[in-house]
Parts: structure tokens; sequence; C-alpha cells
């Protein structure tokens, strides 16, 4: 049983992400996790994260949808959680993976306000209406709840079960042009990183105009003008399975199996299998352009436009291309990627559940 939870919270850490490019939604992990009602289980476990990433999917309908988590510091000595959950709860502040805090009410806002995100939580947040006037735009508060069909989102105002995002505030669109430096040494957000920490810089919150470390609570400095990012998506036979980012200092391969980069094996037919190979296409910016390169046995396919004519269709060997907006690279039939911006849809309706691997009896067992 606990080695079974044990790969529930592994699943649930890979959907964790601070990146303000890839993040899909902010969550309260201390609310969310005393949601009782979703599993009728312990005062609270961190497996309802689960629970509500999954409802997020479902709603998206696309594969590995990132969450924004931001919890209270209070649940590091949670009694109610198990002492595995507190250990993995610091370990997930420590590899910056999440954002732990006093208080962490005014911070979900005003993160999904500097960034345009919806909030997942049941809070109606009346006494901050006046101040977040976004709040009562359509799918921008959504409440985690069960439905006949499994985890589903419904609306707290505005009507709406559809997750309503925006683009990021003029005070988030400066923050995220810079980067930022915190004074405490080893701070997981604005210091080295640490070798395997998922994603960008966070936003910085602000305390009196100033950006301030939210889990230092210091005066940050400037460190330079942030790298420029294009978010792009993996798709195979219709459905995004992933998301990634390509930086101005961090170029991506994408293939069957690269030992560092977008791997897709696990999503392939045979026969792509044996077509792609374990590095097929290298993703990188020069100046303004997106740039893919081929590094395959095989070539890479470019389909300017989207276009579905194989008349069209260039093939790369060896080669080099800027990508235009709209163009999708093909590494074999139904094998694509493109900008995320380029599909409208994630185009599954039953995304695989982070809550595969839980046992059926997980809730109510755990640690009784």
């Amino acid at each position: 049983m606990r080695f079974e939870i044990s790969r529930v919270l592994d699943a649930i850490e890979s959907r964790l992400c601070l990146d303000p490019a890839l993040a899909r939604a902010v969550v309260d992990l201390g609310e969310v996790s005393r949601f009782v009602d979703l599993d009728g289980g312990r005062p609270a476990t961190l497996l309802r994260l689960g629970i509500a990433v999954d409802a997020l999917g479902r709603q998206v309908e696309e594969e590995n949808v990132p969450v924004y988590v931001i919890a209270p510091r209070a649940l590091i000595s949670d009694a109610d959680l198990t002492s595995n959950e507190r250990m993995v709860v610091r370990r997930w502040a420590d590899d910056g993976r999440i954002e732990v805090l006093r208080d962490p009410a005014d911070r979900l806002l005003e993160v999904a306000e500097l960034l345009g995100l919806p909030v997942l939580s049941r809070n109606r947040f009346d006494g901050a209406r006046q101040r977040y006037g976004w709040l009562a735009q359509p799918g921008r508060l959504l409440a985690p709840v069960t439905g006949p069909g499994g985890p589903t989102l419904i609306a707290r105002v505005g009507g709406g079960a559809q997750p309503g995002s925006a683009d990021p505030s003029p005070v988030g669109m400066k923050l995220l042009s810079r980067l930022w430096r915190c004074p405490e040494p080893g701070c997981s957000s604005y210091g080295a990183k640490p070798a395997g920490r998922p994603g960008g810089q966070p936003p910085p919150t602000l305390r009196t105009g100033a950006p301030t470390c939210p889990r230092h609570e210091a005066r940050l400095g400037d460190g330079g003008p942030r790298p420029r990012v294009e978010v792009m998506s993996a798709r195979v036979g219709g459905v995004v399975r992933q998301r990634f980012v390509v930086a101005a200092d961090q170029p991506v391969v994408v293939g069957r199996a690269p030992e560092r980069g977008v791997m897709l094996g696990q999503w392939l037919t045979d026969e792509a299998r044996r077509w792609i190979s374990r590095n097929h296409v290298r993703f990188e910016l020069h100046g303004s352009d997106l740039v893919a390169q081929d590094v395959s046995t095989n070539g890479t396919g470019v389909r300017p436009g989207g276009s579905i004519d194989d008349d069209n269709r260039v093939t790369l060997k060896s080669q080099s291309r800027a990508i235009a907006l709209g163009d999708v690279i093909e590494l074999f039939p139904g094998v694509q990627v493109a900008r995320s911006r380029t599909w409208t849809t994630g185009g599954v309706t039953n995304p695989l559940s982070v809550m595969s691997e839980a046992p059926t009896t997980t809730m109510r067992a755990l640690d009784r």
C-alpha cells in the first residue's frame, strides 16, 4: 500500500511547476488537501491534489497538465498528514516545485493575476473582489468536485466550467521580463538553479511595490533580462501529450528517448518507434527565430501552416529551418510538435489520471 501511495505522489510531483510559461492553474494545497468529500478519507491528504489535477486535465482535454501549487507553511507540521506526506511537502518546497508560505491566500490571487491563470478553489474570495475584478470573469475561479464521470470543475462565480485564462497583467509582464536574485543562499526560486529543478523562475511577490522573494520575504535584486521562451506542444495521435519550453539559453531535443529532452517513446506505435530516432529534432532560439534542426536518421518533416497536403511537406535531412507561426514539425505521421497555441484543444477527453497507481481503498485506508 505505501509503495503504491509513493508512486502516486511521484506522479503528482511530475505535474508541479512554478514556470510561468507552463503552469495552467493555481492551487492552494492546504485547502485542496482537506476536500474530504472528494474521497471520503482522512481529514487531510496530498492525494487530493491528484484529484484536482485530474479534474483540470479533463476540462482542458490534455495530458500531463502542470499546476502552480502554493501551500501554507503549517502543512509541513500538520498532524492530519502522514509523516511521509509532511516530508514530501518539505521536499517539494526545497526543490522549487511548490511555494510554501506563512499565509498563501494573497499570494494565490497575486500569482493568478500576474500570470492570467485560473484558480482552483472552493473559496469565493468575496472580500477580494474589489481588488481582483477578474475573479468575476468566467472560468477564473473553479472548484474541484466529484461528478458522474469522475473529478470535474464547477464555476464558483462568473459561470462557465472551462478554465479561463488571460494574458499576464501589465505588472506581470514587467516582472516576467527580468530575472531576479534572492540574497538568501540556496534560494530554490531566485538563486542558482539546482540541478533537475523543473521550469523557469516564478514571478516575485510585491511588497510596497518592490519585487520580493515570497519564501524568504527578502527584497530581490535585478538579475538582468529574462531569456525569451517559446512554449511548445508534442502531439501524438491527435492528443497533446506534453508541453515544454524552449528558451534562448536552453535548446530542447525531442525524440524517441533522448537522454535529456522530451521523450515520446511511451506514446508511440511500434512502427513509429522504429522510425523515430532516439534524438530526432532539436529546437532552439536564434534571435527572434525558432529553429528546428534535424538530428535524426530518417529526416524530419515540416508542414508549413499546418498543411495536411503532402505536396507542401518539406523534409529536413541534417538541416535547420526557422519555424513560422502555425508550422507543424512532423517526426512521423501523427507525431507532431508545434507552438502550443497552434492547437486549440488537447484532443483527449479522458486524460491519463495521476491517480492511476492509487489502490482503490487508498483514500480510506491510508495510515488510519
